[in-house]
């Protein structure tokens, strides 16, 4: 009678459980795949839990203070989104891996940026542009998503406009690729690329 019972009970908590997972999927059938992702998963997990960036100027400052083996991570305004990860992340591989050269100097992930690649790419935001060159940052200006290299002049302001002038002097990028890699590396949280 005893082994029936706890046999039963199994039984139901796997149907239960099976309702429970089979349910979640229909839901959000763009999101499977991520799921399937567990490393990208428990990175946003880690990520969006236990972020120390901030928009401050005195994060901002602190950064040279720091080794250069520390991470900047989590975002700065919104919470994150796991979808929105996901596409910037895989977004951001497909991007490099299309240029035929993998650039080092653009971070693999806006919210994981070693603080050694963020203060060298910092010094470049004082790079000179040719009026050609200048074109091309003035075209991202207008055309990204937070209309700059961030939603507010924040560090990832600076590190990615630097990025820019870096790409777009060493790497020839075009206006319409550094509206690219902005919206991809967008690191103020949220669901979409708009915030505001």
């Amino acid at each position: 009678m005893n082994k029936q019972t706890t046999f039963a009970i199994a039984i139901a908590a796997l149907l239960i459980g099976g309702v429970l997972f089979l349910g979640r999927s229909p839901e959000q059938p763009e999101q499977s795949g991520s799921f399937a992702n567990t490393a990208l998963a428990a990175k946003f997990e880690e990520l969006s839990q236990s972020g120390n960036s901030s928009c401050s100027g005195t994060f901002k400052d602190s950064i040279t203070a720091m080794p250069d083996g520390a991470r900047l991570k989590g975002s700065c305004c919104s919470p994150m989104s796991i979808h929105r990860y996901t596409e910037q992340v895989e977004g951001l591989q497909k991007f490099k891996s299309e240029l035929g050269q993998n650039i080092a100097e653009i971070p693999d992930d806006p919210y994981d940026i070693e603080a050694g690649l963020a203060k060298r790419l910092i010094s470049y935001y004082d790079i000179e542009l040719t009026p050609e060159e200048q074109a091309a940052y003035d075209y991202a200006m207008l055309n990204s998503s937070e209309k700059g290299p961030c939603c507010c002049k924040c560090w990832r302001w600076y590190v990615y406009g630097g990025l820019a002038k870096f790409l777009i002097q060493n790497h020839s990028f075009t206006g319409e690729q550094i509206t690219e890699v902005w919206n991809l590396s967008d690191g103020c949280g949220g669901d979409s690329e708009h915030h505001h």
